[in-house]
């Protein structure tokens, strides 16, 4: 018998990808929990402590599933950017960005009856220097919209990052190679 896998997260980006490698999903069941930041919180520590968190809310409601859960952070040094909701918040996240290096921390849990699996993955991603109007273009094209640090590589940000090191599907939100190897590790079989 198959057991089946339950993907705990709204991000269409973690379902595209996860697709991208084979794998279908049984069911999208999002987690509705706090992702507030606590004060002083390390961006690898927030990022395991959601994903944790969702994949085990998940997994409680459905204990004969395996769950996979990710938090994806752009962290800038020791502080953590939102995931942007506003044009300004975008704005003001790109301009902190502009011509920088930053870490792009993905946490994936992955709970099963065979056990618990947590990883977090670092890639790093440098911006061009940006002008007022580059940011101006960019954030017409609405993308930032709930985007952790304001962009979305897998776009139009694409044409700003001249430098990227480590994974990019981790950077879109979803390191695939760390996560197909989790899956496999607790027995899920891909059909």
């Amino acid at each position: 018998m198959t057991i089946p896998l339950f993907l705990a997260s709204a991000s269409p980006r973690r379902l595209e990808l996860l697709k991208q490698a084979g794998i279908v999903p049984d069911r999208v069941v999002p987690a509705a929990i706090d992702e507030t930041p606590l004060p002083h919180e390390l961006p690898t520590v927030y990022a395991r402590r959601i994903a944790a968190s969702k994949a085990a809310k998940v997994a409680a409601e459905h204990p004969d599933a395996i769950i996979l859960a990710a938090d994806t952070v752009v962290a800038l040094g020791r502080r953590i950017l939102p995931k942007t909701e506003t044009v300004e918040e975008a704005r003001a996240c790109l301009e902190m960005l502009s011509g920088r290096r930053h870490k792009v921390l993905t946490a994936v849990s992955v709970i099963s009856s065979h056990g618990k699996k947590h990883k977090i993955v670092t890639s790093v991603v440098r911006f061009k220097r940006l002008s007022r109007e580059e940011i101006a273009t960019y954030l017409a094209t609405n993308e930032w919209q709930g985007k952790a640090g304001g962009y979305a590589i897998q776009g139009q940000a694409a044409t700003l990052i001249p430098f990227i090191s480590g994974s990019y599907s981790n950077i879109v939100g979803l390191p695939l190679h760390e996560t197909v190897y989790m899956l496999g590790s607790l027995k899920y079989e891909r059909s």
